[in-house]
């Protein structure tokens, strides 16, 4: 029997940040197992077009069951579940390799948006069921991790075999808002805890929860 693979993807440093949330909690579930596959975490540069040759390089060599990427988005209060990517690129700030687009869309062509296909409301509510802080979010931004969710999920477009994916962003960690007086932290581990349940909720099968998780603005 094959071994089943989930693929969690967490990125690297960047803007001058001396770690990436995401990538702590995803590299200590890596080698877990969670609903009978292994977890396989691989870091991602803060690179637009780079990361998402890394993501296509993992998709065909692990040929994963689910895949869930994370990245960060510091200042926010929770674990944000990613409803949808949106085709541009619009970069507050340079990649880690000075690239900074500018309305550039991600696939020329392209549809305008995909939407996750994780259980997005399942995984909410099955995360602040285990105690970690948690909604939907109605955006991913224009920097590399919406990039890098929109290539994800146009890759696996179409493919009748294609596993469920989506993204989710992390807030900074503790050690990182230190020096900075009322911006929001959580631990590695409760973020880590947050990532293991939502693979744990997108491997069962079955539809989404129909629940509010809507926003005004």
């Amino acid at each position: 029997m094959t071994e089943q693979i989930v693929l969690l993807a967490g990125f690297e440093p960047f803007e001058k940040e001396p770690v990436n949330a995401s990538w702590e909690a995803a590299r200590l579930l890596d080698g877990q197992m969670v609903g009978g596959a292994r977890i396989v975490a691989r870091q991602l540069s803060c690179v637009f077009d780079k990361s998402r040759e890394e993501l296509g390089a993992a998709l065909d060599t692990l040929r994963p069951c689910l895949v869930v990427a994370a990245g960060v988005a510091g200042g926010r209060t929770e674990l944000s579940v990613e409803r949808v990517a949106i085709n541009v690129d619009d970069a507050r700030i340079p990649d880690n390799a000075g690239a900074q687009p500018v309305d550039r869309p991600i696939v020329a062509d392209g549809p305008a948006a995909y939407f996750s296909t994780l259980p997005i409301k399942r995984v909410v509510h099955a995360m602040r069921a285990a105690g970690v802080p948690a909604a939907v979010s109605q955006t991913a931004g224009t920097f590399v991790c919406n990039h890098i969710f929109y290539a994800l999920m146009h890759a696996l477009a179409g493919r009748d075999d294609a596993p469920r994916a989506g993204f989710i962003h992390v807030p900074y960690l503790p050690s990182q808002t230190a020096a900075r007086p009322g911006v929001a932290s959580v631990s590695v581990e409760i973020i880590a805890t947050g990532l293991r349940v939502a693979i744990a909720e997108a491997l069962r099968p079955g539809p989404d929860l129909v629940e509010t998780g809507g926003a005004l603005h």
